[in-house]
């Protein structure tokens, strides 16, 4: 999505929570629009120069999520990452490496999509309980770990 386009949508729902879209809310929002995964606070902070203080970082950062912009995950070595929220960033799915941590976003050919859904309802509605949605975390090593 191009930036102007985000900004306007994470300007309109920060708006109706009643938050400003500050400049250090739009830097964090362009650090996680251009990141290839999740990103950790200080791979962001790293990402964007230091241009705003840890502490700050992990505010906007909650800000952002309770907004429903950002999603944090949180990694096997318990370290959370975040990313854009997936109405901004589309649906995707993730490769977890269990050795680093490095997080790599993943999306499925649209018929290894439609499976899983089937998948996912199948289990899902076997024990009653309404699919609203469905996310895939594959665990293992990385290329660089491996």
């Amino acid at each position: 999505m191009p930036q102007q386009e985000l900004d306007r949508q994470v300007a309109e729902r920060l708006s109706s929570e009643g938050v400003r879209y500050t400049v250090g809310r739009r830097a964090v929002v362009e650090a996680l629009r251009v990141a290839t995964g999740p990103q950790s606070a200080a791979e962001l902070q790293f990402a964007m120069g230091s241009s705003l203080p840890l502490s700050s970082l992990y505010r906007t950062l909650m800000v952002l999520e309770e907004a429903g912009v950002s999603v944090a995950h949180f990694s096997t070595k318990g370290v959370a990452r975040y990313e854009m929220a997936e109405w901004l960033s589309g649906h995707h799915h993730h490769l977890v490496c269990i050795v680093c941590g490095q997080v790599e976003d993943i999306e499925m050919a649209a018929g290894q999509e439609q499976m899983l859904h089937q998948m996912v309802i199948g289990v899902a509605g076997g024990l009653g309980f309404s699919v609203a949605g469905h996310a895939l975390e594959i665990q293992g090593q990385c290329r660089d770990c491996s």
